[in-house]
């Protein structure tokens, strides 16, 4: 991906200019460029480089000729985007899922019948895809394609990859939708010499993602980043898991809501934000707690992974912007002292639509290194 990226972003240039860009012999990145040119990556234009000395060959990518499909599942609503390779939306579709229409079988119809149609849509020739990326919320097997569970879907053990791409034929790569989210923040050209971003998503559930020198961190068996059952208070509230204190029982939609219908019935966050800024202390105490303890999880995952960029995301950010003003003056009484200065906590950049791009990127890396291993 370093030296695609590094063509991608100073075309035209030489394999030369690349070399010196990321201190590696010109030899390697010969062999490199090379490899990206056979499997259509790369292409060699009819430009040569200025100055002094033999000229050399300079190297472009059309970034549209070759694009990515990202798409994004979840209970309620598909998103699919097609995708260039500067992580562009150069078009999208969004269908909101009928509670009644939630079965794998149905969805993965509906994906392909919604790719087809945006490619139709824009003039886009089949040939030109490399490849479909899904973020869907659960645990997946990313080496089968197989949706191993999701709650909020309700899948369990479900061959999704492959129903996507017995009906569209092409390559489908399936991932958790929090790994592929950060995996499409990291991509922002302002955040590519980044080294370690960490992702919390706090709305209906809480969970957060880590990438690593561009690359998502997994875990050993690709369940890292379920921070929503990191033990806040051993003695504290019981959660779904059967296990007291976890840090999702206190600060999702959920948790919140319980908290507030003890003291007056209330339907929605929307409607405890209402009350908070109508004057009611109890509602300002609850969201109020709900900021300390998302302070508190940045601390943590600041000790854990010393990472250089924390992206805050979901509803209960993104929906009430006061909220992330207020963590971000509450953070700064709980991180520790060695750690102060050493990160930015950020909102994200790219909103409802990283998980396509962070999808689309996947498959670009998965097309990279299967056509680079087969050499």
């Amino acid at each position: 991906m370093l030296i695609l990226d590094m063509v991608r972003k100073h075309r035209p240039v030489s394999r030369a200019e690349i070399a010196k860009l990321i201190r590696m012999s010109p030899t390697s990145v010969g062999r490199i460029v090379n490899d990206l040119i056979e499997i259509g990556l790369v292409k060699e234009t009819d430009q040569f480089s200025s100055g002094v000395g033999r000229k050399a060959t300079m190297l472009d990518i059309d970034v549209q000729q070759i694009l990515s499909v990202g798409v994004e599942v979840d209970r309620s609503v598909i998103q699919v985007g097609l995708v260039d390779l500067d992580g562009r939306v150069v078009a999208e579709q969004h269908h909101v899922i009928e509670r009644t229409a939630g079965q794998p079988g149905i969805i993965a119809e509906k994906i392909a019948g919604m790719i087809i149609g945006l490619a139709d849509t824009q003039g886009i020739a089949a040939s030109k895809f490399i490849g479909v990326g899904i973020g869907i919320p659960g645990i997946m097997d990313t080496i089968t394609g197989n949706v191993v569970f999701s709650a909020q879907m309700g899948w369990t053990n479900e061959p999704f990859a492959k129903m996507v791409e017995a009906i569209i034929n092409l390559p489908v790569v399936l991932d958790n939708d929090l790994k592929v989210k950060a995996l499409g923040e990291s991509s922002i050209d302002a955040m590519s010499n980044k080294e370690i971003t960490a992702l919390i998503s706090i709305g209906s559930g809480v969970g957060s993602a880590l990438v690593m020198d561009g690359k998502i961190y997994r875990g050993a068996n690709n369940i890292a980043g379920e921070i929503g059952h990191s033990t806040i208070d051993p003695n504290g509230k019981l959660c779904e898991c059967g296990k007291r204190g976890c840090l999702q029982t206190y600060i999702t939609d959920l948790a919140m809501l319980q908290e507030a219908n003890q003291i007056k019935p209330v339907s929605s966050v929307n409607e405890l934000f209402a009350l908070m800024r109508a004057g009611e202390a109890w509602a300002h105490n609850i969201i109020d707690r709900a900021c300390t303890y998302i302070a508190v999880t940045i601390n943590n995952v600041v000790c854990t992974y010393n990472p250089d960029t924390i992206i805050l995301t979901g509803d209960f950010i993104e929906n009430h912007p006061e909220v992330f003003e207020t963590v971000r003056s509450k953070s700064k009484a709980f991180i520790w002292e060695p750690f102060i200065g050493t990160f930015e906590l950020i909102r994200s950049k790219h909103g409802e639509k990283s998980v396509m791009v962070g999808a689309a990127k996947l498959v670009l890396q998965q097309r990279l290194d299967r056509g680079l291993r087969h050499k």
